[in-house]
């Protein structure tokens, strides 16, 4: 079984999107396809494994979540 799947990610600005873009590509390279379109980050996740599949959208998940809070942070002070 192949599954396919596409994550996309709305930020404030185009500014935000490429602070979250330069922080996940590290984690996601050779596992994740991702694009920026604007503001619009969009992933592409496939894999022949569910429990593969869904670690990885897990993680992917996970890091934009402690992206988001740092981008929250930062912006805050």
């Amino acid at each position: 079984m192949k599954i396919d799947a596409e994550i996309k990610m709305e930020y404030k600005n185009s500014k935000d999107a490429d602070i979250s873009l330069k922080s996940l590509d590290i984690e996601n390279k050779g596992y994740v396809e991702s694009n920026k379109e604007n503001n619009i980050l969009t992933f592409k996740l496939e894999s022949d494994s569910l429990s593969t599949f869904l670690a990885t959208a897990d993680d992917l998940i996970f890091s934009e979540i402690l992206v988001e809070k740092i981008i929250e942070s930062a912006s805050s002070k």
